[in-house]
Order: C-alpha cells, then sequence, then structure tokens
C-alpha cells in the first residue's frame, strides 16, 4: 500500500487528545492549529467535549468524515483496540508514539507483534512504534512538536527524537536549507526503512535523504531499494552502534536488530550511500548533496587567504581520497594577473593579503579556477564574510557582490562551492548570500573539507554505477547433485558443519580448484594412499566434534614415507582422544602438501540483516589474531572481488615483496 496517505495525510485524528500542557496529546493538536496544517483535525477523548477549540470525538469510528492518519497518543496496552476501531473507519495509517513493545523483551515483542496483525488485517501502515513521530513540513503537518522546522528538499529518518531535534535546529541556525519529511522510524515494526526509500525515491520535494539509523530488520531489501534510489537522490547515513556499549544501548531504544554488522559500511557504500562517521558532519553532508553538482572528476582547488588553512585543508582533502591537482599555466598566469607577487598561484591558491582591500577578488579567483579543466569543485576557506567586521564596514558590500558572483558560477560551470569561514557564527549578510543560493557555509574547516569530499565520493559512484551489483541473489542457481547429497546427509547427522573433505568435495562439483583429499578409516589406508601421492602428504583429524583440528594436535605436516603416515595417523587419533574422549572420530584426511606459499581464507557465512556475505583475509592460523578480513555482501563482480582483496593491510604481500613472487 503507498504511503502517500500516510505521509502526506490530509486528515489527522489525535486519539489520546487532552486538555494537559504537558501532554502529546494537547501538544500536538497546539502545534498543528498555530502552525496552520492544511488538513483536518479531530481530536479524541471520551471524557471531553472540546479541545482547543476543536469538537472531542469518543472514538475515531465516531468521527462524521475520512480520516487518512491516526496519531496514537495512547499507552502501550491499549493500541490493539484502537487500531481495531480504525480499522473500522478506514484509516490508512498509524503513529504509535508509545514505548513498551518489542525494544523491552518478549512481552512487549508479543504486543507487537499483535498491533502488526491488526494493522495487517485492516489495511493500516504503521510508522513506528516507540517513535517521535512525523512530520510534513511543506503540509504544516507537525505531529512531533519540535517548533519552526524549515521546510526544504532533505527527507530525515531517525530512530531518534534526540537526533531529529539536533539535524534540525543545525539547519535552522546555520543554512537556508530544510526538510521535506521527517519521521522517527521506530522500531519498524511494520514500515521499513527500505518502502521510505522508495517513497522518498518518487516524492519530487525531496532532493537528498538524511539517515540515523541504530538497527535495522531488513537489509538486503534496503540495499536493493538503495541501490535504486541514490543513481537518483543521494542518501546520507549516521550508523551508530559500532562498540558493544553502543549496540547493546540501540537494542534496548529500538527494538530493532541492533548494532548492523561489520559487513554494513562496506555494503552500504557499494549501494551509493554516504556513510559519515562523525554527527557533526551529518547535516553538511546532506545539505551540499542536495543543494549542489557532484564532483566528476575527483579534483578540487582550494582558495585560501591564509597558508595555514590551505595547508591543513590540503591534508585533510588528500586523507578523504581526493586530488589537489597542478593547475593550468593559464590558469596561473590568470591568477597572477589579479593577485599580488606574494601570492601563490599553485594549487593551494594563497591570495597572500590580495583580498584585504578588497574581498571581491575571491570572486575573479573563484571564476579562474572554475574554468580550469582539471578542477571539479572549490573549496574555500578562511575569512571570506569576515572582511566587513575585522577591517572596514565598507567591504560588507564588496563582500556581498562576490557572494552573489560566486553563487551564480555553481549553476554557470555545474562545479559546487563549498565556504569555510571564520565568521559563520557572526551571520553576516554575504554568507546568507552564499547559502541562499545553496553554497553551504561552516566554520569548520574539517567539516567544509568533509562537505567537499561527500560530493566527489557520489560523483565516483555515478561514475561507475554502471559496473555495480544490485544485491539480489540468485536463489535459484541450481545446486549440484553431490552438493544435495553432502548436505543431506550432513543434517541427517544434526551436524551443523560439513567436514573439510566434504567441504572441498562441494566446491569441486561447482568447479572450483582444490587439492586432491581423501579419507582413511584406519592407520593402513592412510599409509596406502599415501603412496599414491607424489611427494610429501599432511594428515589431518576428520571429527565433526573437533572442526579446529590443530588445537587437538590433529595435524601432522611433511609426512615423507609410508611409515611416517601410519605412526603419524595413531598419534592424530590418540591426541583427538584426549582432548574430547566422546568425539565421533572419523579417521584422517590424507592431504598432499602444499608448495610454501601465503596461505589466505576465504568464507561465506550469512549475516543478520544482509544475508549471504563473502570474507577475504589473511589465513591460517593468524586469521582470528589479526583479523586481517574484509566482507562483502554476495553477489559480487570481479571488480568488487579485486577490492575485497586490496583493502586488507596484508594486500601488498600479494604483489611479492622482500624477494617473494608476485601472486
Amino acid at each position: 500500500m503507498s504511503l502517500e496517505h500516510v505521509l502526506n495525510a490530509a486528515s489527522v485524528a489525535v486519539v489520546g487528545a487532552s486538555k494537559n500542557e504537558t501532554k502529546r496529546g494537547y501538544q500536538t493538536i497546539r502545534t498543528l492549529l498555530s502552525e496552520k496544517y492544511e488538513g483536518d483535525i479531530y481530536p479524541v477523548n471520551p471524557k471531553e467535549r472540546t479541545i482547543l477549540g476543536l469538537k472531542c470525538h469518543k472514538k475515531v469510528s465516531d468521527i462524521g468524515a475520512p480520516v487518512e492518519l491516526a496519531l496514537i497518543a495512547t499507552p502501550a496496552k491499549t493500541v490493539p483496540a484502537v487500531l481495531e476501531d480504525c480499522g473500522t473507519k478506514g484509516v490508512q495509517g498509524a503513529v504509535i508514539l508509545a514505548g513498551g513493545f518489542g525494544e523491552t523483551g518478549q512481552q512487549g515483542k508479543q504486543l507487537e507483534d499483535q498491533i502488526v496483525s491488526v494493522a495487517q488485517k485492516h489495511g493500516i501502515r504503521l510508522i513506528g512504534p516507540n517513535t517521535s513521530g512525523m512530520i510534513n513540513p511543506p503540509m504544516r503537518m507537525n505531529l512531533v512538536g519540535i517548533r519552526d522546522v524549515p521546510a526544504g528538499g532533505i527527507a530525515l529518518l531517525s530512530q531518534s527524537g534526540n537526533m531529529a531535534l539536533t539535524l534540525i535546529t543545525e539547519a535552522r541556525l546555520k543554512s537556508r536549507s530544510g526538510f521535506s519529511y521527517y519521521v522517527g522510524v521506530g522500531n519498524e515494526a511494520d514500515i521499513k526503512f527500505h518502502e521510505y526509500l522508495e517513497f522518498f525515491r518518487k516524492d519530487p520535494k525531496t532532493k537528498a535523504i538524511l539517515m540515523y539509523v541504530e538497527g535495522m530488520r531488513m537489509g538486503r531489501e534496503f540495499l536493493q531499494q538503495a541501490y535504486k534510489t541514490t543513481i537518483e537522490k543521494p542518501i546520507v547515513l549516521l550508523k551508530s552502534g559500532r562498540s558493544a556499549t553502543g549496540r547493546k544501548s540501540a537494542g534496548s531504544h529500538t527494538g530493532a536488530l541492533a548494532g548492523i554488522s561489520q559487513v554494513a559500511k562496506g555494503a552500504f557504500k557499494r549501494a551509493g550511500i554516504v556513510v559519515i562517521d562523525n554527527s557533526d558532519q551529518l547535516y553538511p553532508a546532506a545539505e551540499a548533496l542536495s543543494s549542489l553538482p557532484q564532483i566528476t572528476n575527483n579534483c578540487v582547488a582550494v582558495l585560501a587567504d591564509g597558508g595555514g588553512h590551505a595547508t591543513i585543508a590540503a591534508d585533510v582533502l588528500t586523507d578523504l581520497g581526493l586530488r589537489i591537482p597542478e593547475l593550468d599555466e593559464k590558469t596561473q598566469d590568470r591568477l597572477r594577473g589579479i593577485l599580488p607577487a606574494a601570492a601563490s598561484v599553485v594549487n593551494p591558491v594563497d591570495v597572500a593579503g590580495g583580498t584585504d582591500d578588497n574581498p571581491s577578488v575571491f570572486a575573479d579567483c573563484a571564476r579562474i579556477l572554475l574554468k580550469d579543466k582539471h578542477v571539479g569543485g572549490l573549496l574555500i576557506v578562511g575569512l571570506f564574510g569576515g572582511y566587513g567586521i575585522r577591517f572596514a564596514e565598507s567591504l560588507a558590500l564588496m563582500e556581498e557582490d562576490a557572494a552573489h558572483q560566486m553563487g551564480k558560477m555553481v549553476r554557470q560551470h555545474n562545479k559546487p562551492i563549498i565556504v569555510h569561514s571564520l565568521y559563520s557564527s557572526e551571520k553576516p549578510h554575504s554568507l546568507d548570500l552564499l547559502r541562499y543560493y545553496g553554497v553551504p557555509v561552516t566554520d569548520s574547516l574539517d567539516v567544509a573539507c568533509k562537505c567537499i569530499g561527500v560530493l566527489a565520493e557520489y560523483g565516483n559512484y555515478l561514475r561507475s554505477y554502471h559496473a555495480r551489483v544490485h544485491f539480489v541473489f540468485d536463489w535459484g542457481a541450481k545446486a549440484t547433485d553431490t552438493g544435495k547429497s553432502l548436505i543431506r546427509d550432513a543434517k541427517a547427522e544434526g551436524r551443523q558443519a560439513l567436514l573439510e573433505y566434504e567441504a572441498k568435495e562441494l566446491l569441486a562439483s561447482h568447479g572450483a580448484p582444490v587439492s586432491g583429499d581423501r579419507l582413511a578409516a584406519t592407520a593402513e589406508e592412510a599409509s596406502e594412499m599415501s603412496k599414491e601421492i607424489a611427494g610429501p602428504v599432511a594428515l589431518k583429524l576428520a571429527s565433526p566434534d573437533i572442526l579446529h583440528k590443530s588445537d587437538a594436535g590433529g595435524v601432522k605436516l611433511k609426512l615423507c614415507t609410508p611409515t611416517d603416515v601410519k605412526t603419524a595417523f595413531q598419534e592424530i587419533v590418540s591426541n583427538g582422544k584426549k582432548y574430547k574422549a566422546d568425539a565421533d572420530i572419523r579417521g584422517c584426511i590424507v592431504s598432499p602438501m602444499a608448495r610454501p606459499g601465503l596461505e589466505v581464507i576465504i568464507g561465506t557465512k550469512v549475516d543478520d540483516q544482509f544475508g549471504p556475505v563473502i570474507m577475504y583475509g589473511l589465513g591460517g592460523v593468524m586469521v582470528e589474531i589479526l583479523r586481517d578480513v574484509t566482507f562483502r555482501v554476495l553477489p559480487i563482480s570481479r571488480n568488487s572481488a579485486n577490492k575485497l582483496i586490496e583493502e586488507t593491510k596484508s594486500a601488498p604481500i600479494l604483489s611479492g615483496v622482500r624477494g617473494r613472487i608476485a601472486l
């Protein structure tokens, strides 16, 4: 069912309406009235006749007009009955504020399942429960109570009311951007993250999507929808719950599967999502992506009125993976023509006092730099906006003229400009003019660099979109008869894992190269098998009860004679019985010794939120100690597989070091 009648509801019933000013049932009605909500408002409370001048109804089904959305501000235990009544009225959506559901434990989860069942029976879509509410600023439908929410092109999805308040306050105080929607996702009991993405992707008011995520119930569906969305609109996401304590906190807060696994960040980026690690960079990144063109060549020019800021910016931008290219000779000549001899006209450009008595020179420099074919975007750092404050009031008019010019340049050249200004908090008119043109201004140099960085990151993704995979896993791929038989037999024995030789047989049935392993039930069999192998052999314990064989003394290497093999077999079996007396020991695996080389590990697992993933890393007994591994959500392309290897710290070893042959 479309979310249109939920997020753009033409009428709202407030269940739990109240005359108590401290209650949400009062605050919501007051906010809807004061902000002049475009739709109809229906208070619902069986004990009141009127609230704030509006007729009060005993229950939703008593309302004599259509109701599209119900805000339920009553205790958790009352919600099932309220939803039943909403269902008889034909209500299409409900926002459930109460906590006390899945985030509280098993009993709360049962109550959550109950309200979802009632909602599905009546075709009601649920926001929440355990949500701060939702806001549609263009319609002035404010079901949260945060005042003065600016309207704009950013759709905000958050599992924290406090984070939403932080972002909305930042937008109001530090930018001229705003929001097309805010939704407190809550426990995701019904409407999931990926459904909101689909709605916002098609919504003409929304230019970018901003997300604060603690837990997620349907990760693969989210990735699939994000993949479709980011080709049209950017998504900026901050994921909390990276630490063990954070994961515990997130789980108790939302009730969703908290602390997304370590595969998440890479998966999000593969879907084109811009992942933010620091909360103070979250809104500025979304603002930049919603209002500016992306950088198409990963190259940035820096324009500064001081060497310190220029140097720091160059370091930060380089750390973010951007290039600071050498400027064309013509570009440098033009800059020399308007700047003093002491100025640096290489990139970064330092005006060296050339703007002290005429800050409009910033606009002249910006125009020259944006015309350079090597420059994909421009970062201005330093004092711009403060010349009229620091030096002379007469300079403020020159700054304002420069701001007008630079604001227009963004569209003229289809290249972004980001401004760092020490005077941002002073709110000079010149900086407000830049914001009017959609140019973000910040007093943090790190944040400014991050903003230009995300424009390059998003541009890089769009250029390589054709080479990406869309996270649709082919569950219908045919398994071999051998594979089916191996897994069927293991399950029949109650096992959770294949033995090593069985796993290799499974891989071989799908065309993977494996060593010629054989299972020997007795020392004599092992001895005879070793005679058929050219060169030394390895002997390894075969037991479903002892998977980590080296821990049990279950591995013997470089056995050169049948007698050595026979003796080693007996020792391995004896060691296995000492390690675990009741172990099911089926013999030993006889394998040819591999040539000396680098050992790596490749494995797969089913992630709780994203489904099948693949792991690559440095192998052997060191894998669990060094943890030099990387992950990708399956399926992957050849290019993605190469990057999986390149991201490990040990990747340079594969190229050959200290006389080793490159692999």
